[in-house]
């Protein structure tokens, strides 16, 4: 029992692994889910720009005309979507990490966290991408379905497989900037608080402390994948509800200048507590597992990057 509880902690094993999977999964589902009327107007201020053209009005538009329910729409594939991305991308992410600390031990640990990010990121949103199809649907079209029962089999119906993936490459350019950004963001943060902030090694900490620093450095890791993502999360929005036929059409239509500004306020305003909460929530059920919190390389490619 002990060995097997052992096993169970060991770094890069695969119960490693299972409590990264399954914290990415609760972590992710359920911050996503609590933040579900905000992304109900970020969506529809994507789509409708005119309509809901700020923050308050928009609220008060969707509050007025849709009735408060109309908050809460989509909240299924807030859950179960992002529940799955975020168990694949934390999951595999840890998991790349160690392989590519591995081979690429000689190499910058920045290159590292790109690589590990990226690599985690294009399974997540493979995951992700049918979810996300009927949640920015059921969002934006009130006669299109109300959750993910009645979504999938009548999108099924009328695309196809193919409707499901229709905004794949869009989220991916909305995602791997942010994920590789975010993680990359993260694990210098952390670097940079513990070395030159507190000047302790997390080590030394209690798990209080070290819990705190993960929220800080999450919040700066969301904040700055924020404004590098926003250009591809327009589009997404406006492919799923039909504005434009391709990527190239979706750009002309928007406006470059449109592409980084529109709803980017209420995106820091979304996803930076949410990312904080994320990693808080994440690391807080690795450290009840007995597991470190999260931040830096494997001893081997510390001791490599210090010595080089």
């Amino acid at each position: 029992m002990k060995r097997a509880e052992r096993s169970l902690r060991e770094e890069f094993s695969p119960g490693y692994y299972g409590i990264c999977t399954v914290g990415g999964m609760l972590s992710a589902g359920t911050t996503h889910l609590a933040v579900t009327p905000l992304d109900v107007l970020k969506v529809n201020m994507q789509v409708n720009p005119i309509k809901y053209s700020s923050i308050s009005s928009g609220f008060s538009a969707l509050w007025r005309e849709q009735g408060p329910s109309s908050l809460w729409r989509g909240w299924s594939g807030k859950l179960f979507g992002y529940g799955v991305q975020g168990g694949c991308r934390f999951g595999l992410y840890e998991y790349f990490k160690e392989l590519y600390s591995n081979v690429l031990a000689d190499q910058d640990k920045t290159v590292i966290f790109f690589l590990s990010s990226a690599s985690a990121q294009v399974f997540a949103d493979v995951a992700l991408c049918p979810f996300e199809a009927i949640k920015v649907r059921v969002q934006t079209q009130r006669t299109f379905a109300k959750g993910l029962a009645d979504g999938f089999p009548k999108l099924y119906k009328t695309e196809g497989i193919a409707g499901f993936y229709k905004g794949l490459c869009p989220l991916w350019g909305r995602n791997l900037p942010f994920s590789m950004i975010m993680f990359s963001t993260f694990e210098h943060s952390v670097d940079f608080i513990y070395g030159s902030i507190i000047k302790q090694r997390k080590q030394d900490c209690s798990r209080a402390q070290q819990l705190g620093v993960t929220c800080l450095a999450g919040y700066a890791a969301g904040a700055v994948g924020t404004v590098v993502s926003n250009p591809a999360d327009v589009v997404v929005s406006s492919l799923y509800n039909k504005k434009a036929e391709n990527v190239l059409q979706a750009v002309r239509k928007i406006g470059y200048v449109n592409l980084f500004t529109r709803s980017l306020p209420v995106r820091i305003t979304l996803v930076g507590p949410v990312i904080t909460l994320q990693w808080f929530f994440y690391d807080t059920i690795k450290v009840l597992c007995g597991l470190p919190t999260s931040g830096g390389l494997n001893r081997q490619l510390q001791e490599a990057n210090l010595s080089s």
